[in-house]
């Protein structure tokens, strides 16, 4: 594997980390314990039972709670102290020859999984203003199959899994942007009216 690939993998893995860590870590682990990919050395550690186990664990947990109006953003909003941890993690194990993590790959990771998670957070937190709960199992459920799909693709072809990421990540951006600034405008609006009123 190329050193651009190799990035493209720890930049994908990090992106991923944003959204669904616990299911990462664990994908991660299991493909490297299956013999399905080479880890780098930093990265082994993924492939021990305990670390398997407790991200296994860790990620049937977040697949229920995440299905649950309101109580998936408190999720989301806790998950911040595990999903960039996580995703800095990824990326410099990724991108580590010697087992030693750089800070700067350590802050690449960081970035990344923080946008995703915020975008994936501040998403969700739009879907659940929707009084109806099938939007967000809608959303749930499609980001665990994302996150499948994203990380089979990301060990096969991991410039399409990165170029793929980022572009679900750029309109999902633009689509929180959109309905964001309805809001303002609706909002504007309905001040406007009752302040004539």
């Amino acid at each position: 594997m190329t050193e651009a690939h190799v990035f493209a993998l720890g930049l994908a893995l990090a992106c991923l980390a944003g959204v669904r860590a616990y299911f990462t870590v664990f994908g991660v682990g299991l493909a490297g314990l299956m013999g399905w990919i080479d880890l780098p050395a930093a990265l082994q550690v993924t492939t021990s039972p305990w670390v398997l186990g407790t991200a296994g664990a860790l990620a049937a947990v977040e697949f229920a709670t995440d299905k649950i109006p309101g109580v998936d953003s408190g999720w989301d909003l806790l998950q911040t102290l595990a999903r960039v941890p996580a995703g800095a993690f990824l990326a410099a194990a990724t991108l580590s020859d010697d087992g030693q993590l750089s800070g700067g790959a350590l802050a690449l990771g960081a970035g990344a999984a923080l946008a995703t998670h915020a975008i994936k957070s501040s998403t969700r937190a739009l879907i659940n203003a929707s009084p109806e709960p099938l939007s967000n199992w809608t959303a749930s459920i499609g980001e665990d199959v994302a996150a499948v799909g994203a990380l089979a693709l990301v060990f096969a072809h991991p410039w399409w899994a990165l170029a793929l990421l980022l572009g679900t990540l750029g309109l999902l951006a633009l689509t929180v942007l959109v309905v964001v600034r309805w809001l303002w405008r609706r909002g504007n609006a309905l001040r406007m009216r009752t302040g004539t009123a």
